[in-house]
């Protein structure tokens, strides 16, 4: 060994042969400024971003929240909603350092809920003001029909703090069981064959009818926030299908299709005409069938855009009417049916159940803390983020289709009909127009059933609370 380093060997043993305290000491001398100044820059980072400029920048934020109501005969699969979300991903703005720390960037979000207020259903979406004509471009490309109305904020008309003295709650917060890249059940999964027609079972028709039942003093929230973001989260997903197959790491340029071209190649086996100088075989022909399943479910998530998302769900009414097996457990039901052990499962990672240890403090704690990040539709506190992708979202949050019957159900009625505008006029009687032909038309149809149907319709929408 050469001399200088056995010079620098008994240096450093001398150091710490002496008293622990005496090495502590000098250990913090050499090097605790550079501790400190680590620590110090953190804490001036989250002043001046989180604390300074963001609240600044939120400031001028002007919040819409908007009732969207489809038309009663409404045809469109979710598939619709699934090209909505796609669109609205064209929020996201790739951001720098510039942008952050002088100009308080936050990326903008949405807010997707479905709200039972007393039986009577409402499908909403919140946004800020400047990205308004965006949403609702993208509800009315899929569904010309649709009617957006702005209406007030339902979260400010119940108690804010609890315990209360007139109202209970339940609140809980959702996330996914297993890695991000792991895919829900998904609508695609609900159609079944039947003889030769394919038939599909919605599955927002046990979630409505769940909202439909809460009564008299009874509301019923479901919250999704989403937060556009960058293809990033998908190597994630293309790490893992490399680790199922057991395939060699590529060059940093391999793209999801060069992944997904390679596992769908070996196991039709077009790839069994290559040399055997290729190396050894990977394990994609010896996956079971589970695990094929597995990596073709996480390559078709990841070919689709996605978003982080914070999932939420309130349960409050008056305490005489309150019963939490009808709103909390009824919920988590509903939200069990998109599970699928073999893939992923959306759980209540937090929730205002708690039954040790300080259990009325904590759980009136957490039933506070849940209501207020609602309240402020907040996508950082609370349970860990999830990234769910359109078609995922568009499964936990879609328009019903007419065959779901849930009368309260706000939904606009047809389009009134307008004559076609090649109808020829010359020939037509005097003052006979095409408006009036239109009209006569629907008229004849059965004036009092019409009636009856107006009358019926007009004694629903008393009691609605979004008009």
């Amino acid at each position: 060994m050469p001399a200088i380093l056995q010079e620098a060997l008994q240096t450093v043993v001398n150091f710490l042969l002496r008293p622990v305290p005496v090495v502590i000491f000098d250990l913090f001398v050499m090097f605790g400024w550079l501790i400190f100044s680590i620590g110090l820059f953190q804490v001036i980072d989250y002043l001046w971003r989180v604390e300074y400029k963001q609240p600044k920048a939120k400031a001028d934020f002007n919040h819409k929240l908007l009732a969207i109501d489809v038309p009663e005969e409404n045809i469109q699969t979710p598939k619709a909603v699934e090209s909505m979300f796609a669109q609205l991903s064209g929020a996201y703005v790739s951001k720098n350092l510039a942008m952050v720390y002088r100009q308080g960037f936050k990326q903008k979000k949405f807010s997707l809920e479905i709200v039972s207020i007393e039986g009577y259903i409402q499908f909403l979406i919140r946004t800020e003001e400047d990205l308004l004509d965006l949403v609702e471009s993208a509800v009315y490309a899929q569904y010309p029909g649709a009617k957006i109305t702005e209406v007030e904020d339902y979260v400010d008309k119940v108690p804010s703090r609890y315990p209360n003295e007139t109202h209970e709650i339940w609140t809980a917060e959702f996330s996914l069981a297993e890695d991000n890249c792991h895919p829900i059940r998904t609508y695609e999964d609900f159609e079944h064959q039947i003889s030769e027609e394919e038939e599909f079972k919605d599955p927002m028709n046990s979630f409505l009818e769940t909202f439909s039942r809460m009564g008299e003093g009874e509301q019923l929230w479901f919250q999704i926030v989403l937060k556009p973001v960058s293809d990033d989260w998908k190597q994630k997903g293309i790490d893992k299908v490399k680790d199922l197959i057991d395939a060699e790491d590529t060059a940093s340029g391999t793209t999801v299709a060069d992944v997904i071209g390679e596992f769908r190649d070996e196991v039709m086996g077009s790839s069994a005409q290559q040399s055997e100088d290729d190396g050894p075989p990977n394990k994609m022909l010896y996956l079971t069938p589970g695990e094929q399943n597995l990596v073709e479910a996480i390559e078709d998530k990841i070919t689709k855009v996605g978003f982080f998302t914070m999932i939420r769900g309130i349960y409050v009414a008056r305490k005489e009417v309150f019963k939490q097996e009808r709103g909390a457990h009824a919920l988590i039901g509903a939200v069990n049916q998109f599970n699928d052990p073999s893939k992923n499962s959306i759980k209540a990672s937090w929730t205002s159940d708690t039954s040790f240890l300080f259990a009325e403090r904590r759980s009136n704690y957490t039933k506070n803390t849940i209501l207020d990040n609602y309240k402020g539709r907040s996508r950082k506190r609370g349970a860990p983020h999830s990234i769910l992708n359109v078609e995922e979202l568009a499964t936990l949050w879609h328009f019903p289709m007419r065959d779901v019957k849930t009368p309260q159900i706000q939904k606009t009625t047809e389009k009134q009909a307008e004559p076609p505008s090649g109808l020829p006029t010359e020939s037509m009687a005097a003052g006979t127009t095409p408006e009036s032909i239109v009209a006569s038309e629907q008229t004849e149809e059965g004036p009092k059933a019409d009636k009856e149907d107006q009358k019926q319709e007009k004694n629903k929408q008393k009691g609605r609370p979004f008009g």
